[in-house]
């Protein structure tokens, strides 16, 4: 009948983590641990950029965005990752996979352009250290801020419209702990090309050229670096941009590994994996990395525990 929707799958069942069902509850408890320290660590630096005034620059302000960034990922992906862990697989309904997988796109694209925001603030600051905050003032960051989340908002609801009309009529069962794109595309008994041609559409200007213009602005940075005639001069110019480049190197990294493994059943048991590493420990890094590698961030948290006591 036309205009009648035709899926006939009302959840999917998540398979989750078979290949280490003897480890389960290990595994939960590790995973659970990291969770509670991801929102605790992506939290504090919210909490800190919004409530300290020497954190109130651009970079820390990005850094803010960026933490609330990693909260919504990781809420959206690992309490039903640890359901699934906890009972061998579990059922998810059909809009729920929709919401996850709008999530998941939202949080990537955001994240991806929060970074090379971040990026071009880095190569302001050193290799422009004179214009600077004539550049980089608060309209150009709030610019910068307001793009990043219209796009994360706007550009994955296309995909999640496109995927809510194909129809599902075959198995439910999703051979991940969440409903990643790839295993959901799988299901569907309909043509899926169009879908699969948005989101490579997408993914070019959003992941691949964010990439190349983060690499460009490094090479930049690091010539900059070079031509600074004392050591001392060199080590501090490469101490503002060390945390926002060893986050980079981890989310980038992170997310090639993933997603140019190559098909086939064993590479499954590795998709799997590798996701885990870049939904739950690479939450996790970036609020320890700035943290421990930045002055400001600690002085800000012994300002805060001081002012407690």
């Amino acid at each position: 009948m036309n205009g009648v929707n035709k899926t006939q799958i009302p959840y999917f069942f998540l398979l989750g983590l078979d290949h280490i069902q003897s480890l389960t509850v290990l595994i939960f408890i590790l995973f659970l641990i990291i969770y509670i320290l991801t929102m605790f660590g992506n939290i504090l630096i919210v909490v800190l950029v919004s409530l300290s005034h020497r954190l109130q620059t651009p970079m820390y302000l990005f850094l803010r965005n960026l933490s609330m960034c990693e909260v919504l990922f990781t809420t959206n992906i690992v309490p039903k990752m640890l359901q699934v862990i906890k009972e061998g697989g579990t059922s998810i309904s059909f809009f729920g996979c929709a919401g996850q997988l709008y999530l998941f796109g939202a949080t990537g694209i955001a994240e991806c352009l929060l970074l090379t925001s971040m990026s071009y603030d880095r190569y302001l600051a050193i290799c422009k250290p004179l214009h600077y905050f004539s550049i980089m003032n608060i309209k150009r960051y709030l610019s910068f801020v307001i793009f990043s989340w219209l796009c994360a908002i706007i550009l994955p609801a296309i995909s999640i419209a496109l995927i809510c009309m194909l129809d599902f009529c075959g198995s439910n069962v999703v051979d991940h702990f969440f409903c990643d794109l790839a295993p959901v595309l799988e299901l569907s008994c309909s043509d899926t090309s169009i879908v699969e041609f948005e989101v490579f559409a997408q993914t070019v200007p959003v992941f691949i050229f964010t990439f190349i213009y983060i690499v460009g602005t490094y090479v930049f940075i690091f010539l900059t670096i070079l031509k600074i005639p004392s050591t001392v001069g060199r080590q501090k110019a490469f101490s503002t941009c060390s945390s926002h480049l060893t986050v980079v190197c981890i989310y980038y990294g992170t997310m090639i590994s993933l997603y140019v493994t190559p098909s086939g059943r064993q590479s499954v048991t590795v998709n799997k994996t590798l996701s885990l590493l870049y939904s739950v420990v690479t939450p996790l890094l970036n609020p320890i990395i700035y943290s421990l590698r930045n002055q400001e961030i600690r002085k800000a948290i012994q300002t805060l525990i001081l002012n407690k006591t």
